[in-house]
This record gives C-alpha cells, sequence and structure tokens, in this order.
C-alpha cells in the first residue's frame, strides 16, 4: 500500500501505474486522493510489487515525486486485476 506525495495528479500517473502493474502481474488498485497525493494498493509477487513501487519513487515523465509511504500489509489475494479508481 502506497501513497505518493508531489506533482503526481493531471500526469498520468494512474495510467501508467495501471500500465507498469500489468506489465509485472501485479494486481489492485491506483487513485487519486483529495489532498493531491496518489495511493495505491498493490499485490504480487515481492520482486514485482518492488518493481512498481520503485517506479512510483520516480513516476511518468512529468511527474515531481516529493515522497512516497509505503505501508507493508498482508497478502490477502483479493484482486484479479488492476484498476483506476475513481
Amino acid at each position: 500500500h502506497i501513497f505518493v506525495k508531489g506533482k503526481v495528479q493531471g500526469v498520468f500517473f494512474r495510467q501508467t501505474t495501471k500500465t507498469i502493474a500489468k506489465k509485472k502481474n501485479v494486481t489492485g488498485w491506483v487513485r487519486n486522493l483529495k489532498d493531491g497525493r496518489v495511493e495505491a494498493l498493490l499485490e504480487g509477487q515481492d520482486v514485482d510489487v518492488s518493481e512498481v513501487v520503485e517506479w512510483s519513487h520516480r513516476g511518468p515523465t512529468n511527474a515531481i515525486v516529493e515522497d512516497i509511504q509505503i505501508i507493508n500489509e498482508k497478502y490477502k489475494g483479493e484482486f484479479s486485476k488492476f484498476d483506476i479508481l475513481y
């Protein structure tokens, strides 16, 4: 579970996160928060989730990531795909 702070809304962060997650066989979701952050819940193999998290430190081309909060949670296996929530 990650929270990404900075210039991360309006720069295709959610769409690019979905693309990267699908390439890495990571399931879950991503959404914008009212406070300007992006939140994502990621499930998959540790190495694959780690690669999505590592990418999130940079984000897409026009993003400026200031901080990322990572909360490790117990794997629940509750997602079959990766969605963008609105």
